[in-house]
């Protein structure tokens, strides 16, 4: 009797074991970002509410950066943005984000909001006034 009870709980943690390991090849590797993207010259980055990820660049992020261009009201301006990416550490030895992003997939693209960034060149001079941040150019 022990030995039938032994036998059918070894069977039973093979094939529990088996199946999870389906469930994880399965699992679909992509994932939907919400976030504000900008591309500059030869930088991309997604800064989503939790986390700041480079972005691979690839045609992909080109095709994204040409959608956004007509919608930034300059060119520090940063477009909300739904995508499908795979989400990876970066490279050991390499500069750059901890987190690299592949884009997979555009699923949208919305104009930006609220007041425009702030842009301080070298010689401004900022002035606080209660709770607001002024720049005074020379």
């Amino acid at each position: 009797m022990k030995k039938t009870f032994l036998i059918l709980i070894n069977i039973l943690a093979i094939i529990s074991c088996s199946e999870k390991v389906k469930k994880a090849e399965n699992e679909d590797p992509l994932k939907t970002l919400e976030g504000e993207f900008i591309f500059l010259t030869d930088a991309a980055v997604l800064k989503s509410r939790t986390a700041l990820y480079g972005v691979k660049l690839d045609d992909k992020m080109y095709e994204l950066a040409n959608m956004i261009k007509p919608l930034q009201r300059d060119t520090f301006d940063m477009v909300p943005v739904t995508l499908k990416a795979t989400v990876a550490a970066k490279e050991e030895g390499k500069e750059g984000w901890d987190s690299i992003v592949t884009i997979k997939e555009i699923i949208q693209v919305k104009t930006p909001r609220g007041e425009r960034p702030i842009r301080i060149e070298a010689g401004d001079q900022l002035k606080t006034e209660g709770t607001s941040i002024k720049v005074e150019s020379k």
